[in-house]
């Protein structure tokens, strides 16, 4: 007898994912690919929306072929913006251009000159000024630099949505997509900004539909239900919406480090977007307070920095722990980058530098954890695995519950648990997430 189980496709910027989850939400298959960088007209790297494609299909078909397996399901969680454009026939017509290229400064002054100026602007938008990060911006450009290459698009779908369009051949426009810092949505008024009508864009955007829904599709003589897809950063947040209903703050750890508050419901302040605080919404449509601090990248560039001065492995911080860390501390002052000759050790530096950035995180959450009654910390992905850190966070809210949290494959999972009344009967586990309590005993 085969396994219900559903397939989710999670495309990261780095690696591309699939996976076969059954109904108690294990793991059953997992693969995952890295696929090279293409250029655009530019010359400037994106990624390869062709061979994403054709990857996402051979994959699917390659899980179909598997007896084993009944797929009931499928849904994807992909990064956010990012516009894939196709024509009348939903073929690509343009490089899925990547939000790290330079905005042309002329035509960005422009645009907030034009649509109220920068801070009013962003705080309708809940959007920081981001350049090409503001996807919705990627159309302005389009629009104004590549004319001849607008025209010929009939809709801009964000990626997880494309993703989603490669098996339901129907365009839509999910809200965890629209709702990530993309300038697109107005959250004073809960719909689009008046710019996106005004400038024509409106017309290449799809429909906005709900991304607990699900379309029924066939394949290969195989019925199943297809979500829309959603935007990574709600997706995470899912597991634990689903599991926890006491006001709680996520810290997801990675290359950004992003404090999500789901119960702050205070419009974003102009000081707030000038530290960088944004809005996600959930696939329930409502907004998510956020803050994000580039903490794992200042931890990577740090730690190679600390491991060729002192001449150990870049992994050597693995084996600092949080007692003998502490012990190397004997001064409270600011951790010194450029002057790694100030430390006797790495332990020592390495300690200095986690306090250094425990107090930049605490500054970044602190901005969204105020106006909220939040009574526990949950920090999930890589930091949620380094002690010091965890006891560090721990100390600095010795009245908020702090825990390391465990999920695996959070991002997927959500994904999964968006649509999960449309594939599977059984109750959902209250205990998927495991929990590790750090707070000062």
């Amino acid at each position: 007898m085969s396994t219900p189980v559903i397939a989710i496709f999670d495309i990261g910027k780095t690696n591309k994912k699939v996976f076969l989850f059954d109904e108690n939400y294990q793991i059953c298959f997992e693969k995952s690919m890295h696929l090279p960088d293409i250029t655009d007209e530019d010359g400037f790297p994106c990624e390869d929306v062709d061979a994403l494609t054709q990857w996402v299909k051979g994959s699917f078909q390659d899980l179909l072929a598997w007896h084993e397996f009944e797929i009931k399901a499928l849904n994807i969680s992909a990064h956010g913006a990012s516009f894939v454009h196709i024509d009348e026939e939903g073929r690509t017509v343009a490089p899925l251009y990547n939000y790290l290229k330079t905005y042309p400064e002329e035509l960005k002054n422009k645009f907030y000159n034009t649509y109220g100026g920068e801070n009013q602007f962003a705080r309708i938008t809940a959007s920081p000024v981001l350049g090409n990060l503001n996807s919705g911006m990627q159309l302005y450009w389009l629009k104004h630099e590549r004319t001849e290459l607008f025209r010929k698009i009939k809709y801009s779908l964000h990626l997880p949505e494309y993703i989603s369009y490669l098996f339901t051949k129907i365009p839509v426009s999910g809200i965890t997509s629209i709702g990530c810092h993309t300038n697109l949505w107005d959250f004073t008024q809960n719909h689009y900004h008046e710019w996106v009508t005004k400038e024509g864009i409106l017309d290449k955007l799809a429909p906005i539909h709900s991304s607990s829904e699900t379309n029924r599709i066939n394949i290969q003589q195989r019925s199943m239900n297809a979500g829309i897809g959603l935007h990574d950063s709600s997706a995470a947040l899912i597991p634990y919406l689903t599991c926890f209903t006491e006001p709680f703050i996520l810290i997801s750890t990675g290359t950004w480090c992003i404090s999500m508050n789901p119960f702050n419901h205070s419009p974003l302040t102009e000081n707030e977007l000038n530290q960088d605080c944004l809005c996600y919404l959930t696939y329930e449509g409502k907004p998510v307070k956020s803050s994000r601090l580039f903490a794992g990248f200042q931890h990577e560039k740090e730690t190679k920095r600390m491991s060729a001065y002192f001449n150990v492995s870049e992994d050597f911080y693995n084996s600092i722990t949080y007692q003998s860390g502490l012990k190397q501390t004997t001064t409270s002052t600011p951790y010194q980058s450029e002057n790694l000759s100030a430390y006797s050790s790495f332990a020592e530096a390495y300690t200095h530098f986690m306090m250094s950035l425990v107090k930049q995180q605490v500054t970044s959450t602190n901005l969204v954890l105020k106006n909220s009654n939040v009574t526990r910390i949950f920090v999930d992905g890589g930091f949620s695995h380094n002690s010091i850190y965890m006891n560090l966070l721990a100390e600095a809210y010795p009245n908020i519950k702090v825990y390391a949290a465990t999920v695996a494959q959070a991002t997927a999972i959500g994904a999964a648990l968006a649509i999960h009344s449309r594939w599977n009967h059984k109750p959902i586990d209250s205990n998927m997430i495991k929990l590790v309590d750090y707070s000062p005993k």
